[in-house]
């Protein structure tokens, strides 16, 4: 058994022999052989999996051999290949950790040592290791969950970016699938095709659609909610009700019926208009890329802008009544009241809500789909099937589940990613809890 001094001369030949095999340092130097042995014990389970896993990762970088001399159910599946891969991945990843936690144990180990001057019985050894074992061994079920079905998946998703994996050539099993790199990234983002035109066309309209979509139904609701605060009216209460019931009614269920009453040859609204002589022809609601455009806006305001007058008439309640009567004692109009002490207090409490709600309508698939099915046509939807109205998530729903081009809906998810991800972890950096888990 080797001997270590306590003036912290040996701590480089702990960490070279911790570095060497998990465990080691613990048996031959600290004397720590319950903690060792399970360290060792999880480097030999990784050596026996070894060649399994250099098979898994062969077939993810070639994604499987084409056979098409045998059966389909015999042939490569290039997606099983795929998931095996990412799964494998998963579990070197795991078993780095628990190496670079094996050698700060070590070091650790050895600094305890130096600082007492003897080792840690073996009784010693195993109340610590189970006391600190518990949380552990206590959140494996969830991190196996999250790592199986929330990682995994999205790996998964941002890998089929930069694969081929489209009708009708390189569906598996039937063909395999290959990495092209970023060759769909180009063919979305770069100039000269019907492919990149509809991609900037949507992604443009997106960007305008969330923006409008969030401003005008919190200012909509922020309007009505002033206005109900201010008019001291009896049937008030009345008027709430009325006004959330938008709301509270499913998306999909309101949606439909608008899309009924707009229809451009049978819809209520256009026989009303032509019945009382208000217009001769029947208006193309949703039949005009721009016109299809507006109404989406005002349909999604008159379903939503309940919610952010609920939610400024709660903030509102919080601002003490002093201060209008000392604005209205001042000589203050209603509007000086409104911009100067009710806008900048109830903005300053939903400015947060203001960000995710830009988020969600960045990726409000009802608003737009329920309502025009992406609908009309323009220049480029013969090839792209991109709608005057498609925003980009409804864009991902008919590339995947109408033309299978598999690999640009993964390119658009990885866009909105990119997109989206700043604002919520911005998001959750508000949060009372990450601010009090990082104190």
């Amino acid at each position: 058994m080797a001997e270590l001094r306590t003036d912290k001369s040996d701590s480089r030949k702990v960490r070279v022999a911790a570095s060497c095999f998990m465990g080691l340092a613990h048996i031959v130097f600290l004397k720590d052989y319950l903690k060792g042995a399970l360290f060792a014990l999880c480097e030999v389970a990784f050596i026996c999996f070894v060649p399994a896993a250099a098979g898994k990762l062969f077939d993810l970088v070639t994604l499987g051999t084409p056979h098409p001399g045998i059966p389909i159910k015999l042939r490569d599946n290039s997606l099983f290949m795929m998931i095996d891969g990412i799964l494998t991945l998963s579990v070197v990843a795991v078993f780095a950790i628990v190496y670079v936690l094996s050698v700060k144990s070590a070091s650790k180990g050895y600094d305890e040592y130096c600082r007492t001057g003897r080792f840690k019985t073996q009784r010693e050894s195993f109340d610590m290791t189970l006391g600190k074992s518990f949380p552990i061994f206590g959140m494996a079920p969830a991190f196996v969950m999250v790592l199986v079905f929330v990682l995994v998946p999205l790996v998964f998703s941002v890998m089929v970016a930069f694969t081929n994996y489209s009708a009708p050539a390189h569906i598996s099993p039937n063909n395999t699938i290959d990495w092209v790199g970023f060759k769909n990234f180009a063919s979305l983002l770069g100039g000269g095709s019907s492919w990149s035109s509809g991609f900037a066309r949507v992604a443009v309209w997106t960007l305008v659609w969330a923006v409008m979509a969030t401003l005008t139904c919190y200012l909509g609701g922020l309007a009505i909610a002033v206005q109900l605060k201010e008019i001291k009216f009896s049937l008030n209460p009345l008027f709430r009700f009325v006004f959330i019931l938008p709301y509270a009614v499913p998306n999909v269920v309101s949606m439909l019926v608008w899309k009924n009453l707009l229809n451009g040859t049978s819809g209520i609204i256009n026989r009303t208009l032509i019945h009382i002589g208000i217009i001769t022809n029947p208006i193309p609601w949703l039949s005009d890329p721009l016109l299809a455009q507006v109404v989406c806006i005002l349909v999604n305001l008159w379903a939503g802008f309940g919610y952010f007058m609920l939610l400024s008439m709660g903030t509102m309640t919080a601002i003490s009544e002093d201060m209008y009567e000392a604005a209205r004692m001042d000589g203050a109009s209603r509007f000086d009241i409104f911009k100067k002490i009710t806008l900048p207090l109830v903005l300053y409490q939903t400015l947060p809500l203001i960000i995710m709600s830009f988020a969600h309508n960045v990726n409000n698939f009802g608003a737009i789909y329920f309502l025009t099915n992406g609908s009309p046509s323009v220049a480029d939807s013969t090839t792209t099937m991109a709608g005057g109205t498609d925003i980009l998530v409804t864009w991902i729903y008919k590339l995947t589940m109408d033309l299978q081009q598999y690999q640009y809906a993964s390119v658009i998810a990885v866009m909105i990613f990119i997109v989206l991800a700043p604002f919520a972890i911005w998001q959750f950096r508000q949060t009372k809890a990450y601010k009090e888990g990082s104190v």
